[in-house]
């Protein structure tokens, strides 16, 4: 919609998880990092937490983009499966050929089978769960089990669990004691700091293909970050939000004003970090400002 309008090849704060947005905070590059090293140890599980909003889903997709051509890696984004259904979606990206209704033993057979394969072809084997937080206690379970596979220098499968910190109480059940004890390496992505979000703004805007002059003044950006407390995805909605307020008025520089008016229409992170669109707010009101916009052309 506003694209034209500032000089921008695409809109730069859409939610969809974009690896070429990638931005390297000091969080998301140390996670990043921690994944990298983990990876090449070859051993237990990984574990990355953090908030709804604060790019786990984008860093997953970044770290599978980059670990290299020595991996295979197999993403579950909804783990929210029974053991065997799981087996059966690790099978699928794996690409092991099933016979139909295949029993659990020749399952896990198949599946034991080309993990052997690929280690002897001197690939690693990293199995990716978004929101793990989500994963029944039994599959982990199951999980754990198929990680005893090994050869003699390493694990012949690694599992990365990414999920929002109720991860961390899910494994502290009893039932998956085990599982909790191999989790060698984690990291907790929180959110942006007050200068590291000016800078994610300056660089999704520069990846979008904006070359103009500072979009959004110091008072929007201060206005920003209080109203997004540092939350990517917040950042991202009620950036848009004001971009398209501006446009609507035919303005080049969002100012405090237009992103006092897209929080509003934001439910901010203290008040349980949900975000839905409310019933009319800012939407009737760049809309009104759109049609103002137009007849004055």
């Amino acid at each position: 919609m506003y694209s034209k309008h500032f000089g921008l090849r695409e809109a730069p704060f859409s939610i969809t998880p974009d690896t070429s947005y990638f931005f390297t905070s000091p969080h998301s590059q140390e996670a990043l990092n921690t994944l990298l090293v983990a990876a090449k140890s070859g051993e237990g599980f990984i574990k990355i937490t953090g908030e709804v909003g604060t790019g786990k889903t984008l860093l997953c997709r970044k770290f599978i983009a980059t670990v290299g051509p020595d991996f295979v890696t197999a993403y579950i984004p909804n783990p929210y499966l029974e053991p065997r259904t799981l087996m059966l979606a690790l099978a699928d990206e794996l690409e092991v050929a099933l016979e139909k209704d295949v029993d659990q033993h020749q399952l896990l057979k198949s599946i034991t089978h080309r993990l052997m394969d690929l280690a002897r072809q001197g690939k690693q084997v990293l199995l990716l769960l978004d929101e793990a937080q989500a994963i029944p206690t039994e599959s982990l379970e199951a999980l754990r089990l198929l990680t005893n596979l090994e050869t003699e220098k390493r694990k012949l499968l690694q599992i990365v669990l990414f999920g929002q910190p109720e991860l961390n109480q899910h494994l502290q059940a009893t039932a998956i004691r085990q599982l909790a004890q191999r989790i060698t390496f984690h990291y907790h992505l929180g959110p942006l700091s007050r200068d590291d979000m000016e800078y994610y703004l300056a660089h999704r805007l520069r990846v979008a293909g904006y070359t103009g002059s500072r979009l959004f003044s110091r008072g929007a950006i201060a206005r920003l970050y209080k109203a997004s407390g540092g939350i990517p995805r917040l950042v991202n909605i009620m950036a848009n939000k004001a971009l398209m307020l501006c446009y609507g008025e035919g303005k080049q520089q969002v100012t405090r004003r237009h992103v006092h008016l897209a929080a509003s229409d934001t439910v901010a992170p203290s008040r349980g970090l949900r975000w839905p669109w409310m019933a009319a707010g800012v939407s009737l009101l760049i809309a009104a400002c759109g049609l103002t916009w137009a007849l004055t052309k």
